[in-house]
C-alpha cells in the first residue's frame, strides 16, 4: 500500500495505470474507517485491479455549526485497516489541496438535494458533488463505491454522473450494521453510552414501518406516525426527519406504489445519525 497526498500526482499516477488497461476503483471517505467503509473496499477489489481509497474530511460539505473541528481521525488505525484489506493507493490530499487560495467553484445538483438532509443541512451536497467530482477528475475511477446509509448521497451522486456524462459506474453497497442493528458510523464514536442504547431506536422503528408494509400498509402517513411514536419512546432521541419518498426523486409520497425508501435522521443527544430502509426492496435486502 502507497500513499499519496498531491492531486497532480494522484492524475498523473491514475493516467499511468489507465495507460496499462487496469481498472480502477474508488472508495471516497472521510477516514476514522469502519467495518461499513471495509466492505465497500472488499468489494472494489472483486471489480477492479487497483484500488484506491481517498482521505478527507472535506471541509465545504459540513455548515457553520456543524462538527468539522471534532470529526473523529485516526490516520494511523485507518491505514492498518487498509493494508489488511489489500488497498493499493490511499490518495490523502490536503486541505489547500484540493481547495487552493482563491477557490471559488462549486457544483449544485438541484431537486434530488432539496428534501431529507438537505432540508437542515443546505448547503451539505453542493460540498458532496463538488468533493466527489474532484475526487472524479483526480483518481479517473472506472468504478465507485458508496454505502446506502447515505441514501441521499448516493442519488445524488447517480443523478450527477448521469448530467454530466462521466463514464464511472457507480456501486451502491448494502448498510453494515452493528450486532445489535445500529448502522455503522463514524459519529457513532460520540455516543455516551446511554445514547448508544438510545440510538437503536432508528433502527425500532424502520423494522416497524417494515412489519406494518408487510402486513399490507401503504399508507405513508401511517407509517411516517409509528416511526415518530417509536422514536418519541427514547428521551435520548429528537427527530430531525421521518420521510416516505420515491427512490429516484426523493419527493415524499403519500401512498407507497412504486420503489419507496423510508428515510430517518435523529439526533441521540448531540450526534446526527441516519438511517434508511427501501421498503419495495425488502425480499432482496432487508435492511
Amino acid at each position: 500500500m502507497k500513499i499519496i497526498g498531491e492531486p497532480h500526482a494522484m492524475q498523473g499516477l491514475a493516467e499511468e495505470l489507465r495507460g496499462q488497461g487496469r481498472k480502477i476503483a474508488l472508495v471516497p471517505t472521510m477516514g476514522c474507517l469502519h467495518e461499513g467503509h471495509l466492505s465497500l473496499m472488499r468489494e472494489g477489489k472483486k471489480r477492479a485491479d487497483t484500488l484506491v481509497v481517498s482521505v478527507f474530511v472535506n471541509p465545504t460539505q459540513f455548515g457553520p455549526q456543524e462538527d468539522l473541528g471534532a470529526y473523529p481521525r485516526d490516520f494511523e488505525q485507518d491505514k492498518s485497516f487498509m493494508q489488511e484489506v489489500g488497498v493499493d493507493w490511499v490518495f490523502c490530499p490536503t486541505d489547500k489541496g484540493m481547495y487552493p487560495d482563491g477557490y471559488q467553484t462549486y457544483l449544485t445538483v438541484e431537486e434530488v438535494t432539496q428534501n431529507l438532509c438537505g432540508r437542515s443541512r443546505p448547503t451539505h451536497f453542493r460540498g458532496v458533488a463538488t468533493v466527489v467530482t474532484k475526487l472524479f477528475h483526480i483518481v479517473k475511477p472506472h468504478f465507485a463505491l458508496f454505502g446506502k446509509k447515505d441514501f441521499q448521497q448516493l442519488v445524488v451522486i447517480r443523478r450527477m454522473v448521469e448530467d454530466l456524462n462521466l463514464d464511472i459506474e457507480i456501486v451502491g453497497c448494502p448498510i453494515v450494521r452493528e450486532p445489535d442493528g445500529l448502522a455503522m458510523s463514524s459519529r457513532n464514536k460520540y455516543l455516551s453510552p446511554d445514547e448508544r442504547k438510545e440510538a437503536l431506536a432508528l433502527r425500532k422503528a424502520l423494522d416497524r414501518a417494515r412489519d406494518l408494509y408487510r402486513n399490507g400498509e401503504r399508507s405513508a402517513q401511517v407509517l411516517v406516525d409509528e416511526a415518530h411514536r417509536i422514536l418519541g419512546l427514547h428521551p435520548c432521541i429528537r427527530a430531525d426527519y421521518v420521510s416516505l419518498c420515491d427512490t429516484g426523486t426523493l419527493t415524499d409520497v403519500e401512498t407507497i406504489e412504486g420503489e419507496t425508501v423510508m428515510a430517518i435522521a435523529a439526533f441521540a443527544g448531540n450526534t446526527r445519525l441516519i438511517d434508511n430502509c427501501v421498503l419495495t426492496d425488502l425480499g432482496k435486502e432487508g435492511i
